[in-house]
């Protein structure tokens, strides 16, 4: 079978036998072997049989969620090619052709692009056409670095085997975004195709909410993202910090009419342990990830791994202690010369307080050093343990099969034996019968002979005879 088109269903008994019918007469009209699969998340309305009796395949899915339905329908596709789409009959599926095309074509996936096959006046919310899908797929084109103009696009086809591949785990609305970004991250082959969008039949509100499915796309972008999540946001915190600590460790600095000094400092020596520590969860992020298969193996970030070992991770950490530690010593001999009393804050600060930041970050290193570490323990597989009624049976079988195998080999040696028995007879058969015909032929010989030679004497005899007669 070519081609199924899943649909996920949740009472759509106003639409679904549209949609199905629709769909069929795709299917005869383009010539196409294919198979509509209806994957039912719980309707209570009766959708399930309407959907069958329109000539559908029915699938109860259990685990409730956009998602969720949509993988128990892939995974009950019988076609080489899947395309998926809503079942309120907002997208037009006789429209799959070009879909259908691009996959023959060797694309992994085909997604349709409404904002550029138009969207009809009532058929998305002015929110989600002007704010919430074009920020959420910048926000996926700029984290990926994909190229998909509409992330969240319901109708769209694939390659049933290359999306299995994926893994694809969330069970909500998110699986939209899901599937995009993690075959971006495979470097899969995505096109896209202009598709319509029109309002849908149905009469009752959508399952869609705006702020709560929005938020969920969202957050699984930044998840799926250490890089934007933590990385980049924590080498800018790490910069300003750094640099304003710099400049405000040896005394105020004036900008204008606006002065700042020891309580920017603070502020400073705060950003550049945050930054710290958001490149460390970067890091470990992305370690994780990796190792679990949740992200693509980065060769970047293994050679990161490589070189920083536990021990350099210690020696990087000791380091900084060491110079916390320094500071500290200093704060303390500044206090000494000022015999132990009251301190100027803005003179005592700027050595307390790169100091302690030293010190705060020397012990980030070394448990980021030490968790890194742990997280490249590998587990073993040990060999389950058997029971040892089987482990006697699997002893007593290996033996039969040893005596068969030995009972075998000699009856296989008797044969050849046996064969060879056989040839040497025959051959020695033969050369009897060769040397008693040669030896027969020559005592006949022998006998003839005498007998000539008899006859010739007693012919001479006669002969003699007459003559002495005569």
């Amino acid at each position: 079978m070519e081609l199924s088109v899943v649909m996920p269903c949740l009472n759509e008994a106003e639409t679904v036998e549209t949609c199905v019918r629709k769909t069929i007469g795709f299917f005869e009209d383009s010539g196409i072997d294919g198979e509509v699969v209806i994957a039912d998340n719980g309707s209570t309305d009766g959708s399930q049989q309407l959907a069958r009796d329109a000539g559908a395949r029915v699938v109860p899915v259990v685990d409730k969620g956009y998602g969720n339905a949509l993988m128990g329908g892939i995974r009950s596709a019988r076609g080489r090619y899947v395309a998926m789409g809503d079942a309120d009959d907002s997208y037009d599926f006789t429209t799959l052709g070009p879909f259908l095309d691009e996959l023959r074509d060797g694309a992994d996936l085909v997604m349709g692009n409404r904002f550029k096959g138009g969207i009809a006046d009532g058929a998305m919310p002015p929110l989600h056409r002007y704010l919430g899908n074009p920020v959420l797929s910048f926000v996926g084109r700029l984290f990926f670095g994909s190229k998909i103009g509409d992330f969240h696009c319901g109708l769209r086809a694939f390659d049933k085997e290359a999306i299995m591949r994926l893994g694809l785990q969330t069970g909500g609305m998110e699986f939209a975004s899901e599937m995009v970004v993690k075959a971006t991250l495979q470097g899969y082959d995505i096109r896209e195709v202009p598709t319509t969008l029109s309002p849908d039949g149905r009469t009752r509100a959508p399952h869609l909410n705006t702020w709560r499915d929005g938020w969920r796309h969202l957050r699984f972008l930044m998840l799926y993202s250490p890089r934007w999540l933590f990385l980049i946001p924590g080498l800018v915190f790490m910069m300003l910090g750094l640099v304003a600590g710099v400049a405000l460790s040896t005394g105020p600095v004036t900008v204008g009419d606006i002065a700042f000094d020891v309580d920017t400092l603070v502020g400073a020596s705060a950003a550049l342990v945050i930054g710290f520590q958001a490149v460390l969860f970067a890091l470990l992020t992305k370690v994780y990830a990796m190792q679990e298969g949740f992200l693509p193996h980065d060769r970047r970030v293994q050679k990161v791994i490589d070189w920083w070992s536990l021990e350099r991770g210690l020696l990087l950490g000791g380091l900084l202690a060491a110079a916390g530690l320094a500071g500290l010593v200093a704060s303390l001999l500044h206090w000494r010369v000022n015999s132990f009393g009251e301190l100027d804050p803005r003179h005592s600060l700027r050595i307390v307080v790169p100091a302690a930041t030293a010190l705060v970050m020397s012990f980030q290193a070394i448990f980021a050093s030490l968790f890194v570490s742990i997280l490249g323990i590998r587990r073993r597989q040990h060999p389950p343990l058997t029971d040892p009624a089987e482990e006697a049976a699997g002893v007593v079988d290996a033996a039969a099969r040893k005596v068969a195998r030995d009972e075998a080999a000699k009856a296989e040696r008797a044969e050849k034996a046996a064969e060879t028995d056989v040839k040497t007879d025959a051959k020695t058969e033969v050369k009897t019968d060769v040397k008693t015909d040669v030896k027969t032929e020559a005592k006949a010989g022998v006998k003839a002979d005498a007998k000539v030679t008899a006859a010739k004497a007693g012919a001479t005899a006669s002969e003699d005879g007459d003559e002495d007669g005569r």
